[in-house]
């Protein structure tokens, strides 16, 4: 017998594709595993494999249920303000990234100086928060951890920032997009 065969650390099967029934067989196989450690009374073990379940408990929820587990509501049930976007996404990614390449969502430069007006009327921590979640993509918890503060400061830095380029974009002709 090899030692690949005897060592599970170094043993491994491919499942397949990453669908709903892989990553249930491999809940079942951590939670066997679970209670294997459990009764060789081995911590370190135990505690490695119960964040597998978390996370793989967690996979199979956001997949079968096609939301975020934890959000108490779907990005359908949320107020008009909450899903509104002040500038597409696209153009505020390529603004962030300033791509030359090929993309279709490139910018020209009279779009990129339109962006750039709108985004002048923020402080330096609103604009900074704001091109984090929306040119870059980044959640509010990590553009905390980014900045250092709250997430929930982060959101009232965006949603002021939101609100001041919706006020800016409303007052100043040149900038429609």
């Amino acid at each position: 017998m090899s030692i690949a065969q005897s060592d599970p650390v170094t043993s491994y099967k491919d499942l397949g594709p990453a669908d709903i029934l892989n990553y249930k067989i491999s809940l079942r196989k951590a939670e066997r595993a679970y209670r294997q450690a459990h009764k060789r009374d081995d911590a370190d073990d135990k505690k490695v494999i119960s964040g597998m379940i978390s996370d793989l408990g967690y996979t199979i929820e956001w997949l079968s249920t096609g939301r975020q587990p934890g959000n108490k509501r779907g990005i359908e049930r949320r107020a008009g303000y909450e899903r509104e976007i002040l500038l597409d996404p696209l153009k505020m990614q390529a603004f962030a990234s300033r791509s030359t390449a090929g993309s279709p969502s490139n910018l020209t430069d009279d779009q990129r100086d339109k962006i750039e007006e709108a985004l002048r009327y923020l402080s330096p921590r609103q604009r900074e928060c704001y091109m984090l979640a929306h040119g870059e993509c980044f959640s509010h918890g990590q553009i905390a951890n980014l900045l250092g503060i709250t997430s929930s400061s982060v959101q009232g830095y965006i949603e002021e920032a939101q609100r001041r380029v919706s006020e800016e974009l409303k007052r100043n002709l040149f900038l429609w997009f």
